[in-house]
């Protein structure tokens, strides 16, 4: 079963996969938003969306030692994977995931922190039906679900962290408005807040 979580509620990913939890995805979907009143009735769609989602590896000493997005696909030592850039979002599910090899991630790397962030400077009032979530790899189940329905004129948002303590992970709901187009100027206000 699903946990559907809240901003800033927190659930331990190793308690609800009890067989243990090797490799992870997170993934991230969204639509465009339909434009309202007479003019969405004439014209229609709300257009393509482009957000990219991206993952920030912290240290316990809230450094970032790498980051995985559309232009670094894969991490430094391979445990951190980006599935590639949707420039539309269109379709259903997500439209962009992270793939984690829990297993694979050096130890030193505490914090990954999930945000997503419009290259093109699109805000997230052009946007609806966002969402991110935690796929267990091993067995498929969806094991924590965020839907985000913070609209705004912000374009970035920090989603949400990962947190290794001991052998457990926790998923945690962020939601945090951030300005920015790229990952790199996410990194200051994603540290503030793990």
């Amino acid at each position: 079963m699903t946990i559907s979580l809240k901003k800033n509620e927190a659930v331990s990913l190793s308690k609800s996969a009890p067989n243990g939890l090797t490799s992870i995805t997170l993934g991230v979907g969204w639509d465009a938003a339909k434009p309202k009143g007479f003019l969405g009735a004439v014209f229609g769609g709300g257009g393509d969306i482009d957000l990219d989602a991206s993952a920030l590896m912290f240290t316990s000493g809230r450094q970032v030692v790498d980051s995985v997005w559309f232009g670094a696909l894969t991490s430094k030592d391979g445990s951190v994977r980006h599935s590639g850039d949707n420039l539309t979002g269109d379709g259903d599910g997500d439209d962009e995931s992270i793939a984690i090899d829990l297993m694979r991630l050096p130890p030193n790397i505490e914090t990954i922190v999930l945000t997503v962030n419009s290259f093109r400077g699109q805000t997230f009032d052009k946007v609806e039906n966002a969402f991110g979530r935690v796929v267990d790899n091993r067995t498929g189940r969806e094991l924590a679900r965020f839907d985000i329905s913070d609209s705004g004129p912000h374009t970035g948002i920090i989603l949400a962290s990962l947190t290794r303590a001991g052998g457990d992970w926790t998923f945690k709901a962020l939601g945090e408005r951030a300005g920015g187009r790229t990952v790199h100027d996410l990194v200051s206000p994603s540290a503030a807040l793990i």
